[in-house]
């Protein structure tokens, strides 16, 4: 067992599954491929189920079992786990439920290695090298919107946790820098400035408003309409001084993305539309090929079983479309990046169109049929959402600009900053920092925190709140279980030499809910979904105040002070994981 158990050390439910799994091979020998039903427990029996009896009875209830029901196989299986240091106690309620009580020592024991090892230890270990998170992804020559937002927000959340997961994670800005509009904008930026190579950020000014002229006059004038089609046309072709033009116009957009990116903290690696272009006819010649691709009112499309609409390929007029991208980018990722597990995190309204790129995928055998490796996830978001529960704009209905979004929460939590008189104490580089993990981490976690397929409402206010379930609480709560390290005056090194105890109900609590973050990452993980990272630091912060407070178990100057120092120090450590999972930057001192 050895071995196994260190194959999932810091998972709980992983170990107690190698266990039970032992014990159904005994219970029952010839069903084959009985999967332990682990499941954490929230009643008062024990801290883990196996829910594995009354599934099994059903089974077996026909075949002369000796069995005379489900708590009779519950009880076999309880008898049949063989003896482990993880288990104290092991009892049968209800239909066969067996309940499992964790040894303290042992708890106290992994917390402990954890301290000494590194939370790393605790990791999860999915079944894949290497993942494409495809996220953020705007398109250039337009703002980021809300909506972007939360794409990179969401998609560097994934990121991390794959990549905490010892994954490869090859982090794709799918940016839309391909298609007719680049005719127009570059016959705009020629007429403007015939000099074009001189036209710097300064000059155009707002790319928005660039945008917005160029549109206008491409819909209002015939004649530059025409010259912005042949445009494209040399574009696409690859006439150099057209590449020049488009190039300078994807520079001055990439300014501004990074703006965004720069105070979220986040990388991404560019491959656009236009990185994947030249793969789109020999993908498309492979699909034909195969017997896939039919003609169907002068387009080219793909049928997919159970959807009325085709997926278009190639259009009636033998352009490409973002299907013929999505699938030569697809075709890219498994098989030169090759990629096991490809990510897109976009809003919920792209859902079908990934559906049917994802089906095609697996009628040309790319991908597997089922949930196998290689696989493709469409990780889908709603909206953000104003205080009027519209969609999220300013009053002149123009989309919100992201850098002003979030400079105004950096300012917003500056300001409460030097309110709290803190403008006297800390330096001014102390202040800048402090705001900005407060205020970009606030907007993160306002986004995260709820489950992302729902819409949520943007609200400074509540998002900046120091109390209930928002990033400013969670981090000076974090901030606080410092201070009282830093008060005791002990060192942490040296008290890992010390020896951690869970005794008192409320040490255990918090022992057992430590340990539990293993499992929780996983869950995230394997769902796609940050939220549940959130539920459980938030649960955290909650159980330490419950410990904490109480009189029973006071830490400093306890006789306990070694032990409770250890498990302030590893719920410190376990908060500071969650953060950067969450792309938050923790504070030590408030």
């Amino acid at each position: 067992m050895a071995a196994q158990e260190e194959e999932c050390k810091g998972n709980v439910k992983a170990q107690l599954a190698k266990l039970f799994e032992v014990s159904l091979k005994v219970t029952v020998p010839n069903e084959a491929d009985v999967d332990p039903l682990i499941a954490a427990c929230t009643g008062k029996f024990g801290d883990y189920q196996c829910n594995n009896a009354m599934g099994l009875w059903s089974k077996i209830k026909g075949k002369g079992t000796q069995f005379r029901g489900p708590p009779a196989v519950g009880e076999a299986i309880k008898n049949n786990l063989p003896t482990s240091e993880i288990i104290d106690s092991c009892s049968v309620a209800g239909p066969g439920f067996v309940n499992v009580v964790l040894s303290k020592n042992w708890m106290a024991k992994s917390i402990q290695m954890m301290l000494i090892e590194g939370i790393d230890t605790w990791a999860p270990q999915p079944p894949v090298k290497t993942a494409v998170v495809d996220f953020s992804s705007p398109n250039i020559a337009k703002e980021m919107h809300v909506g972007h937002l939360r794409s990179t927000i969401i998609g560097d959340t994934l990121a991390r946790m794959l990549e905490f997961s010892k994954v490869k994670v090859l982090r794709r800005n799918h940016v839309g820098d391909w298609g007719t509009q680049f005719g127009m904008l570059i016959e705009f930026l020629f007429e403007k400035f015939p000099n074009f190579e001189d036209a710097t950020e300064t000059a155009i000014g707002d790319l928005q408003a660039f945008y917005k002229a160029s549109k206008q006059r491409f819909d209002s004038d015939p004649a530059f309409k025409e010259r912005a089609q042949q445009a494209v046309v040399r574009l696409q072709g690859g006439d150099e001084k057209y590449r020049r033009a488009w190039a300078q116009i994807c520079e001055i957009s990439r300014t501004e993305f990074h703006k965004v990116y720069q105070r979220l903290g986040v990388h991404l690696e560019e491959k656009g539309e236009s990185f994947y272009n030249p793969y789109i006819p020999g993908v498309i010649e492979g699909l034909t090929k195969q017997g896939l691709v039919e003609e169907s009112q002068g387009a080219r499309v793909i049928f997919i079983d159970g959807i009325n609409i085709p997926l278009i390929v190639v259009k009636s007029d033998g352009g490409f479309n973002y299907a013929s991208t999505d699938l030569a980018a697809l075709w890219y990722r498994l098989n030169e990046e090759k990629a096991e597990w490809i990510i897109y995190v976009t809003d919920v309204g792209q859902q079908q169109h990934f559906d049917m790129v994802f089906k095609a995928a697996k009628r040309a055998g790319w991908l597997p049929q089922g949930d196998n490796y290689p696989k493709a996830s469409h990780v889908g978001f709603g909206l953000v959402l104003g205080e009027d529960g519209k969609r999220f704009r300013t009053r002149n209905t123009e989309v919100v600009r992201l850098v002003d979004l979030l400079d105004e929460a950096k300012n917003r939590s500056k300001a409460a900053l030097i309110e709290r008189g803190k403008g006297e104490e800390w330096t001014e580089e102390e202040i800048e920092s402090t705001a900005d993990a407060v205020g970009y981490g606030a907007v993160k976690y306002a986004d995260l925190k709820n489950n992302r397929l729902t819409n949520y409402t943007f609200n400074f206010d509540q998002m900046l709140n120091d109390k209930g379930n928002t990033a400013v609480y969670l981090l000076y709560a974090h901030a606080r279980i410092c201070s009282i390290i830093r008060r005791s005056g002990k060192d942490v090194e040296e008290l890992k030499n010390g020896t951690l105890v869970l005794e008192h109900k409320d040490e255990r609590d918090l022992g057992l809910h430590l340990l539990q973050f293993a499992e929780v990452v996983e869950e995230a993980c394997t769902n796609l979904l940050p939220n549940v990272v959130c539920d459980y630091l938030y649960s955290l912060s909650e159980i330490f105040s419950k410990f904490y407070s109480n009189p029973e178990c006071k830490v400093i100057g306890s006789d306990k002070e070694t032990s409770r120092l250890l498990l302030c120090e590893a719920t410190a450590v376990v908060m500071r994981k969650c953060f950067n999972l969450l792309g938050i930057t923790p504070i030590y001192k408030i």
